[in-house]
């Protein structure tokens, strides 16, 4: 073979093998591209912050939707351990603020725990803001609706305790278990229905806490500025509290209305909320929560 054909062949390879290298190997198999394994996404990390405001008529707890509200009413109660209450539980207001540190799993999964702060004011002035409590909890999407007819099947469950680890401090495990039907593709609309329902013990004898429990429905809506809005109405039923054989609160089966209002991203991470909420026990306690939620990672 001429010396000057093998040259031209020689030729002709190194530059298919120089475009070769040059072009993308997607260009020529999609299906590669399918194969490789997804990139990890960092889970959403924030202080979930919620800052509350609560009134509590005489005779009565801080009962109501939320995770912590009926152990922070017996923390009232337990900072007057020794003094006689000879007319029950005296009217008070509180001032709380919850610090769980929160992280989104996946967009099913949530895990958070942390600690909650309070002051009191039940006559004779506030009392000094001291941390009262600290709660683990886990919320999850058992079943996701995803444009088919049966609904959102979605629990939280949240375990809380008392500090001081001492006699008189509380236990209580709050369970809600809510269905989430949403009426449109984008689920920016859709109805609520939904079940809480709230244990509480005390270490010490003669105590007695009956379950409270909340049977509710309602529905949200969320405009294409990414406020969104969602009410709750309610039926709540507490069995009331004894110490030493003597009525701390008495039982009752009252309405219950709990109003949201939030500023959403793209993704539906909350960015602000606020929740304004009336218990009537059977005399109406208000309640009103501000969240800002700080956010180490948000995707």
């Amino acid at each position: 073979m001429p010396l000057r054909s093998q040259s031209r062949r020689a030729l002709r390879a190194a530059a298919a093998g120089l475009l070769c290298l040059a072009v993308p190997a997607g260009a020529f198999a999609a299906d590669d591209e399918e194969d490789e394994p997804a990139k990890p996404t960092v889970p959403n990390i924030y202080l979930d912050l919620r800052t509350i405001y609560a009134t509590i008529p005489a005779g009565t707890l801080a009962l109501g939707f939320g995770n912590t509200s009926l152990s922070a009413a017996f923390q009232a109660l337990a900072a007057q351990r020794g003094t006689s209450l000879p007319n029950g539980l005296p009217a008070a207001k509180s001032i709380a603020i919850d610090l769980p540190l929160t992280v989104d799993v996946s967009d099913r999964v949530s895990l958070y725990g942390g600690v909650s702060g309070t002051t009191t004011d039940i006559g004779g002035g506030w009392s000094s803001f001291d941390i009262t409590s600290w709660n683990i909890g886990v919320q999850a999407d058992l079943y996701q609706q995803n444009g088919g007819r049966i609904p959102t099947i979605r629990l939280q469950s949240t375990l809380t305790q008392s500090v001081p680890n001492e006699q008189g401090m509380t236990n209580s495990v709050n369970n809600i278990v809510e269905f989430d039907y949403a009426v449109d593709e984008d689920e920016t609309r859709g109805w609520l229905a939904g079940l809480q329902y709230t244990t509480v013990t005390i270490a010490g004898p003669f105590a007695t806490i009956r379950p409270n429990t909340i049977l509710y429905a309602g529905g949200y809506y969320q405009w294409p500025s990414n406020w969104k809005f969602t009410g709750r109405l309610g039926m709540q039923s507490f069995g009331g509290a004894q110490l030493a054989g003597r009525t701390l609160a008495e039982s009752f089966t009252q309405p219950v209305l709990r109003l949201d209002l939030d500023r959403m991203d793209d993704n539906d991470n909350r960015l602000f909320g606020i929740t304004a909420q009336i218990a009537w026990m059977p005399k109406p306690s208000y309640q009103v929560t501000l969240r800002t939620p700080l956010y180490a990672v948000r995707n």
